[in-house]
C-alpha cells in the first residue's frame, strides 16, 4: 500500500463511500481506485489528486498532505547514484534488498534520519 492509498482508504472509510461510488465520481474505475489504495498503480495525476481533495472537502493544509503524499507514492522506486560516493550505492543496494525485512520501527529511524537538515 503506498501513503497516498492509506489515506484515501481512510479518507473513504470515513465517510462511508464505497470504492463504487468513488470511482464514479472521480470518472475512474473502482479496479484502478483499487490498484492504487494497494499500491499496484503507481503514483496518481495532479488532476486526480485535486478531483480527490474536492470529493472530500479538503483544502489548505490537508489538500497539500494529499499532494505530498501522491509524490511520494511510487510503489516502484528507482535509485541513480551514479556520481554519488560508493557508500551511498552501497546504502542504496543494502537498502533495495533489505527493505522488505525491515521491521517497522527500523523504518520509521531511517525515515527520521532523513528528515534530518544538514
Amino acid at each position: 500500500m503506498t501513503p497516498f492509498g492509506a489515506r484515501l482508504r481512510v479518507l473513504r472509510e470515513k465517510r462511508g463511500t464505497t470504492l463504487a461510488e468513488l470511482a464514479t465520481a472521480l470518472q475512474v474505475s473502482p479496479a484502478y481506485l483499487s490498484a492504487l489504495e494497494h499500491g499496484k498503480r503507481g503514483r496518481p495525476s495532479a488532476g486526480l489528486v485535486h478531483q480527490v481533495n474536492e470529493f472530500f472537502g479538503l483544502i489548505w493544509d490537508d489538500a497539500e498532505e494529499m499532494a505530498r503524499l501522491a509524490r511520494l507514492s511510487r510503489p516502484r522506486v528507482t535509485l541513480d547514484t551514479s556520481g554519488l560516493s560508493p557508500d551511498a550505492t552501497e546504502f542504496a543496494n543494502r537498502l533495495a534488498l533489505r527493505i522488505r525485512t525491515l521491521k517497522p520501527d527500523t523504518i520509521a529511524r531511517l525515515s527520521a534520519a532523513l528528515e534530518d537538515k544538514p
